[in-house]
This record gives C-alpha cells, structure tokens and sequence, in this order.
C-alpha cells in the first residue's frame, strides 16, 4: 500500500516541481523583458515625465530588482485562482512603477510613495492568493437550464449593438479612435450594459460555448463582439476577441494554468519589443499598443497620482458617483479628467492602487484600501472555486485588464466583475463533465451526459 501511494504521488510531485521551475523562469524572463522595455518606453513618450539613465539612479534600479525579486516567488508558489491572475498583472503594473520611481522627474517623496507601493501590493496579494475558498456553493442552476445562459448573453448583446448602432458609429483605425470617441453618446443604462457585456458577458459565454463545442454560436459570438469597436473606440472591444482566442488556445495547450497567466503578459511583451526592432508606422503602432499604452501606462498613471495628490486634496472616496452626492468633493469631474486637465496629457484613469488607494486616503493608508480590495478579489476566488482553471482562464480574461485601468469600484459595477462573480457562483460544477452530444445508440441525445 505504501509502494502504491508512494507510486501515485510521483507524477504529482514532478508536475509541481515542474509547475515552480516554469513560473520561475517565466517570471524572470518577464521582468527582464518588461524592465527593458520600460527603459525604451522613456525615449517613445517623452512627455510622461519619466526618464531612464544608467546613472546615477543605480541604487534606485537595484532596488527596483531587489523588491521585485523578492514578491515574485508569491507567485511561484501560490495556487491558481482567478487571485493569481487579477494579481499577477496587479504586480506587473506596481513592479513597472518600482522601476519608474527610480528615474523619475517629479519632486515627491519618492521614498514614501515607494514604501507605499510596495506595502499596498503586500496586502492586496494576501487576501487575494492565499485567502481559503470553499469546496463548492450553495446553490448552482442544473446543466440543462445553465446551457441557455450562452444563447441567452448572445441574443442580449445582439440587442444592445443595435441600440448602439441606431446612437451612432464611427469606422476609424486606432490612431483615430481618441478623436472621435467622444462622438459616440449614449445612454447611462447603455453604457452599463456595454461594460458588463465586455467585462464578463461576452468572456464568460466564450467559455461556455467553447466547452460545449458550439462553434457556429460561438463564431457568431466573436462576430458581435467584433462589430462593438464602431460604437464604443476602444481597444478593449477592439481586442476582446482576440485576446480571448489567445488565452483559449493557450489554455489547451499549456497544462499549467499559472504558466498562461504568466505568458498572457509575456508574448503580447515579446511581439512589442520584436516590432519595436523594425522602423514603421506599423511596429510602432504595435509597440505603443503593447508596450506603452497596456503596459507601462498603468505603473506611469499611479506615479502622476502619486504626484498630484502630494500638493493635492484628498477625495476619501467622494469619486464614487453614489457617493458624491452625499459627499463634498473637492472635484466635479472624474479623477482621470481632473489628472488630464492638470498634466495636459490625455484620459488618466488608473488602477485601484492609484484611486481606492493613493487618490482616495493618501500614499500611508494606501495599505489599508488595498487589502479591502484584495479581499474582494478573495471573494471572487469563492465564487469560482471548484470550476475548471480554463474557464476560469477564459472567463476571467478581460478583467485583468480592465483593473489596471480602472478603479476596483467601477470595475465591479461598470465594467462586469460584480456580474462575472454572480455567473461563476451560479455554474453548476457537473456542467463540464457533461458533452455537448451523447452517442446513444443510433441517435443524438442533446445535454447527454457522462463522465469525463
């Protein structure tokens, strides 16, 4: 009996030992990368106040090196959860700012905001890797009634497209969206359904379809995800489909799913800095997408933060829309509005560190509001606990993004997280060992199920 056992934990441990050696790898191979490619992002934008010289800021850089070598094994060791993920891109966007510290033009006490930077991901990372999940919920829907959420989210989003494009719609390239974006208006009501739809709507059918091999209905769901670009210019819809096939396709073929979290970041990086070795108007537009606007913007966002509300009053969370008309607020408009006007640069909205930390209660209780939103993200861990790490992966994938951008409070409610935590709770767990069709004899039982 003991040879048995100890036969049968052999692969587990080989595919742990496996699992801890390619995270490594990958994450030093990332922050190279990435630490690199912030150096040439400080030669591609100027006028976002960060430069880089090799001196004499050394003791800064190595700094940087140092606090990022030291929460990286967090995320070797750690279990996935949907925590790793929203974490691990959380860490890229704080490590960004490590490094960006270290050369920066600004005359706040870098030192402070530092310490702050790295005690607010501590406490996020906490809650939101190594908070304990339940087995299983307390209630789910049935297989069979669950297949028509799908079908469902795919006749919805149909419907909110064509209110959109009765508004209006514009048919330009990227260079052009920020210019007529503003264009494009819509209803408050809308503009909810389109956050939600993008954020957690159209990833978690993706996920559903995909496992139940609906391939028409699923096409038909890229297509629609595809025809959101007109009427809303942004990258996030110009990309969801995309960037959802890569991760559904990285998902089948990588056996650990911390491993494509990690190469999530990894290759988008790589193909930026490959692009940026070739001079055109075409790898520029690559490496200012990749590189600098879904990269480096977010860890330059909460540095300007970091600036502003040094000299600046605090808003102790008066930027809540529910909240601001209870509250005096020493700002009428949106913080990324109030940071464009006093920066002249453009929109600067930016993750939860720099706005439910830094903006709302300063760089010393930052630590605090941090861990509150880590707990949230510890919620979300309960809410898909015991589902497959693909679909997590695949489900998930939008929201990471959507975070280190946007602030946790208007990612819940705006942006579909607070939605894409009620579907996940509500997934019957039997849902994926049951087959899209059934072999039964000489015909075809629709929501058959078996095991495997």
């Amino acid at each position: 009996m003991d040879r048995e056992t100890a036969t049968s934990a052999e692969p587990e441990t080989k595919t742990k030992k496996y699992s801890f050696i390619s995270c490594a790898v990958l994450l030093v191979a990332f922050f190279a990368l990435f630490f690199f490619s912030l150096a040439i992002v400080s030669d591609y934008s100027l006028s976002f106040h960060v430069r880089y010289t090799v001196a004499p800021p050394q003791a800064g850089m190595y700094l940087a090196l140092a606090l990022t070598s030291l929460i990286s094994p967090a995320f070797v060791f750690a279990r996935f959860s949907f925590g790793y993920f929203a974490g691990f891109y959380m860490f890229a966007m704080i490590a960004g700012y490590f490094w960006i510290n270290a050369f920066s033009l600004f005359g706040y006490d870098r030192s402070t905001a530092l310490i702050s930077a790295t005690a607010s991901l501590v406490t996020f990372l906490i809650p939101a890797l190594f908070a304990p999940a339940p087995a299983k919920p307390f209630f789910a829907l049935s297989s069979k009634t669950f297949d028509l959420v799908p079908m469902s989210i795919l006749v919805f989003s149909a419907c909110i497209l064509i209110v959109c494009y009765l508004s209006g719609s514009r048919f330009v390239g990227l260079s052009e969206m920020y210019r007529y974006r503003n264009d494009l208006v819509h209803s408050r009501i809308v503009e909810y359904a389109i956050g939600n739809i993008n954020g957690a709507l159209i990833p978690f059918a993706f996920a559903c379809l995909l496992t139940r091999r609906r391939w028409i209905l699923l096409a038909l769901l890229i297509a629609i995800s595809l025809m959101y670009y007109p009427v809303t210019l942004t990258k996030v819809t110009l990309f969801l489909s995309g960037f959802l096939i890569f991760v559904a396709i990285m998902a089948t073929f990588v056996k650990e799913a911390k491993v494509v979290v990690i190469l999530s970041l990894l290759i988008p990086l790589t193909i930026g800095l490959i692009a940026r070795a070739f001079s055109s108007d075409f790898s520029d537009t690559v490496f200012g997408t990749i590189n600098f606007r879904m990269l480096a913007i977010p860890s330059i966002s909460l540095e300007h933060y970091y600036e502003f509300f040094s000299d600046h009053p605090l808003t102790y969370y008066c930027q809540i829309s529910w909240l601001k008309g209870f509250m005096d607020c020493p700002y009428n408009d949106q913080l990324g509005t109030v940071m464009a006007n006093w920066f002249g640069l453009g929109n600067l909205n930016a993750s939860l560190f720099a706005t439910e930390g830094v903006a709302s209660v300063g760089p010393i209780l930052a630590p605090l509001a941090t861990l509150v939103c880590g707990v949230v993200i510890a919620v979300a861990n309960k809410a898909s606990s015991g589902l497959p790490k693909e679909f997590v992966l695949v489900s998930g994938a939008t929201i990471p993004h959507i975070l280190l951008n946007v602030p946790l409070s208007t990612t819940l409610l705006s942006n579909g997280l607070g939605l894409l935590m009620l579907l996940w709770y509500l997934t019957p767990r039997d849902y994926f060992q049951c087959r899209r069709f059934q072999v039964k004899r000489p015909k075809f039982v629709r929501y058959g199920c078996s095991p495997g």
